[in-house]
């Protein structure tokens, strides 16, 4: 789990968390230099908590690294998992033609559902490697993100040489075309909660514009500095 200032978000998942059936080998918390209670909450839940520099892309590096498991599933802190998550991860790599799998979000807020906008996060797995690797899409890759909780195998995730460590947006698209050579990537049709804050703080319009223009931008190889685009939103 990559994590920045995510106080608010972590007793929720913390919570969330305990109550899967089976349980995971172990929780990885890798924090990227937060300011405020972040760690202090990972730790007293008995997560294994790994520090690194700042950067997404560098974070889940890390905590691949430290990782002891088979199977790693790379969680956000304001995404809330299905109990049998576990289960659902084991099975599905269980098939060894699928390289990188994840869950299908659905956007919830306190008091509504994103509709909308979740039906285009579905959408955009779909669209995006068809228009920017249509050679990719025609083998089953589908670009998924980080609020699908994308799961794969360790040793693979090794072999690729993983994220790239400066990326701090679309690393996890990157990550998608990266593992393609080992199989599909599938976008599963079991659901996840993650949370609408981004939508909350900048409106509907305003957060697919941004999505669609960091996609766009990453799609045509122009990578420099997306972050600018995409403001961090706790």
């Amino acid at each position: 789990m990559p994590m920045l200032d995510e106080e608010a978000a972590l007793p929720n998942l913390v919570a969330r968390l305990s109550r899967l059936d089976p349980p995971p080998l172990e929780v990885i918390a890798v924090d990227g230099g937060s300011g405020d209670a972040s760690v202090l909450v990972a730790e007293i839940a008995g997560w294994r908590v790994v520090r690194c520099e700042r950067g997404r892309g560098r974070q889940i590096n890390a905590g691949v690294a430290a990782a002891r498991a088979e199977h790693v599933v790379v969680l956000h802190a304001d995404t809330l998992p299905p109990r049998d998550m576990v289960r659902v991860i084991d099975a599905t790599l269980a098939n060894g033609r699928v390289a990188l799998a994840g869950f299908t979000p659905v956007i919830r807020g306190r008091d509504k559902t994103r509709w909308g906008t979740t039906a285009h996060n579905f959408a955009k797995t779909w669209y995006a490697p068809l228009l920017f690797r249509p050679h990719l899409f025609v083998r089953g890759v589908r670009l998924l993100f980080g609020d699908h909780a994308m799961f794969f195998r360790r040793d693979q995730f090794l072999e690729c040489g993983g994220c790239e460590d400066g990326a701090m947006v679309m690393e996890e698209a990157d990550l998608c075309v990266r593992l393609a050579r080992f199989g599909r990537v599938r976008l599963l049709r079991r659901t996840i909660v993650t949370s609408d804050r981004r939508i909350a703080e900048w409106g509907a319009l305003k957060a697919n514009w941004i999505y669609l223009k960091v996609g766009a931008l990453w799609g045509l190889g122009l990578r420099n500095r997306l972050e600018r685009y995409y403001p961090d939103i706790r």
